[in-house]
């Protein structure tokens, strides 16, 4: 490859079609849909990337059948349990971005705890978009600076009211499961991110696709608005 992308940002959709195609039940779908998330970290950490962000529960998924989300947040602090300490022995730092108010202190707590086990490994920065909406991040921002009594920004100092002001924009966005929308992911850091689409169902998106995107990648001309 050409080029390798700093940051890697994706859109998980499909997991609940996935399921319903096989006559399952939805939460089945997730549990899957996990086996890919271990898949990209893999590529990730063999290929160079070194951010990695996942869009795991938006705002709007609170909104969900109360079983289902339940089941999630669930299957997300037993995920935590199960798979931090690989990702510790592997080198990967784990946090999570969105609106921490909404989550439960139960899962809170794991968060908590998973971040700081990880707070020293270098390797590859894994970030759960959790709790996440792009428009309330920047509204957010926007409340913060307000408060602060700062009446002029430039985008400088506005990145550093987001949530990881540390975090560099996306070099790519992928979106499995068909749909070609962004969904309220990354509003203000996909300004200038390619952007891939794929029709897979995210259970059944592996390394072998995520690679042959990356080769892809490799070959687009960037110019952010220039001229080469």
């Amino acid at each position: 490859m050409k080029k390798i992308p700093l940051h890697v940002a994706i859109i998980m959709d499909g997991n609940g079609r996935w399921a319903q195609e096989r006559n399952l039940p939805r939460y089945i779908g997730h549990r899957v849909g996990s086996e890919s998330v271990r898949d990209v970290i893999e590529v990730s950490l063999e290929k160079g990337i070194k951010y990695l962000t996942l869009y795991t529960f938006s705002t709007e998924n609170w909104q969900r059948p109360r079983q289902e989300v339940e089941f999630l947040l669930k299957l997300f602090a037993r995920l935590i349990d199960e798979e931090i300490p690989i990702l510790k022995e592997k080198g990967v730092r784990f946090d999570i971005t969105g609106d921490s108010t909404l989550i439960p202190d139960f899962l809170k707590d794991k968060i908590d705890w998973a971040k700081e086990e990880t707070k020293n490994c270098i390797k590859l920065n894994l970030y759960l978009a959790f709790s996440y909406g792009g428009r309330r991040e920047i509204i957010q921002a926007v409340n913060s600076i307000l408060k602060r009594g700062i009446f002029s920004v430039d985008e400088h100092t506005f990145r550093n009211f987001l949530y990881h002001p540390e975090m560099p924009d996306p070099d790519m966005l992928i979106r499995t499961g068909g749909e070609k929308r962004i969904s309220n992911f990354l509003l203000w850091q996909v300004a200038y991110t390619e952007l891939f689409f794929t029709d897979t169902l995210w259970p059944d998106f592996r390394r072998d696709e995520f690679i042959s995107m990356l080769e892809e990648f490799s070959m687009r001309d960037r110019r952010f608005g220039k001229i080469k």
